[in-house]
């Protein structure tokens, strides 16, 4: 697609915006090295929690929310859900001692807890797991989302696209993040969030009148299961068919046996980032930023509720969408681009890609 001038001068406004904050915060950072590291432990439950949100919502996430919906229908995002109870943990049982133990970031907890040559070494190895090994993997998968998203908006070849990443983004990425601290990224992620949520809300808006309507979408949903069948379930249902027994793989139902690990299984056995149980990584660091331990369970507290609750709909009401105009893709999570670059008006697209720029660049600071 053809970006206009209008376009170019969204996304360069997008960019100027992220840059200034990281200007403006350079000098209160740059102060110590606890206002550099947890904003001198002076920030508010809402700007902290904002931030949890922002980071967790990434260029590959309604991408992702997409192709759970599209293949197993809304049950399908049971495989995400199944960590509120590890969130729930974190925000009643461990935000307040986060906060409480006054460290700067969740490696130190390694030597805090343990002492010795142990206590080192596991803080060397979470060092190299975590900060090493896991971060590439989750730059990877956010990278490859957005190389997806440049070359489906702008008609680009994925290896372009991959070039924009590598040789632009990430590197003013890091020049904001550099300058401004952790003052400057709360900061961003705020506006990137107020940014990524506008323009989500928008293509779901768009989409949805796309259609007709939301009586019209829920109807040709109807239809399509009638004509799959009784191999087909609802797409709109919150939870699994459970009447098709533990192990059905029918269309747009997640299987009941899968539902059940999920939820009995995967939320404590499983490290997933923003998800830890007990928190830790970019949740504990925004805790430790907090101005008192209430602060800090507020601000979980907020996360979770925005995280799970909130923020997922417009991206499933999208996909319902894509669904219905889109069905019999290869590719079940390009089903949102299309939606979003095809249903929403041209004049919106540099305003789009500014938008994925945010989800993007906003996963890359934490990281």
């Amino acid at each position: 697609m053809h970006l206009t001038f209008a376009d170019w001068t969204a996304i360069l406004a997008y960019l100027l915006i992220t840059l200034v904050l990281g200007l403006y915060f350079r000098r209160r950072s740059g102060q110590s090295t606890e206002d550099y590291f947890v904003s001198g432990r002076s920030v508010s439950w809402w700007l902290a929690g904002t931030s949890m949100v922002a980071t967790t919502f990434a260029a590959d996430t309604p991408l992702a929310v997409t192709g759970l919906v599209y293949i197993n229908g809304v049950a399908g995002n049971w495989l995400w859900w199944s960590f509120l109870p590890s969130g729930m943990m974190t925000v009643f049982l461990f935000a307040r001692l986060w906060r409480r133990s006054g460290l700067i970031t969740d490696v130190q907890f390694a030597e805090m807890r343990y002492s010795g040559k142990p206590a080192a070494f596991l803080r060397g190895f979470r060092a190299v797991y975590l900060g090493l090994l896991m971060n590439c993997l989750i730059l990877g998968w956010v990278t490859k989302a957005m190389v997806n998203i440049i070359s489906t908006a702008m008609g680009v070849s994925d290896a372009k696209a991959l070039a924009i990443c590598v040789f632009f983004l990430m590197p003013f990425t890091g020049i904001y993040v550099s300058l401004g601290g952790l003052w400057g990224v709360l900061w961003t992620d705020l506006f990137q969030f107020v940014l990524k949520m506008a323009i989500v809300i928008s293509v779901a808006w768009y989409g949805i009148h796309a259609v007709g309507g939301m009586p019209q979408l829920l109807a040709a949903l109807a239809a399509r299961r009638a004509a799959a069948g009784p191999g087909a379930s609802d797409i709109t249902a919150l939870l699994p068919d459970f009447s098709r027994g533990f192990t059905s793989e029918a269309l747009w139902t997640l299987p009941v046996i899968t539902f059940v690990v999920h939820l009995a299984v995967q939320w404590w056995a499983f490290w997933y980032p923003g998800a830890e149980p007990g928190g830790g990584g970019y949740i504990a660091q925004r805790i430790f930023s907090a101005k008192d331990e209430r602060n800090g369970l507020l601000s979980v507290l907020w996360f979770n509720l925005a995280h799970y609750a909130l923020r997922p709909w417009p991206w499933i009401l999208t996909a319902l969408v894509a669904v219905v105009l889109y069905p019999g893709l290869a590719q079940p999570e390009r089903g949102y681009m299309l939606v979003a670059t095809r249903q929403t008006p041209h004049a919106l697209l540099g305003i789009l890609l500014a938008g994925f720029m945010a989800a993007f660049m906003s996963p890359v600071a934490t990281q």
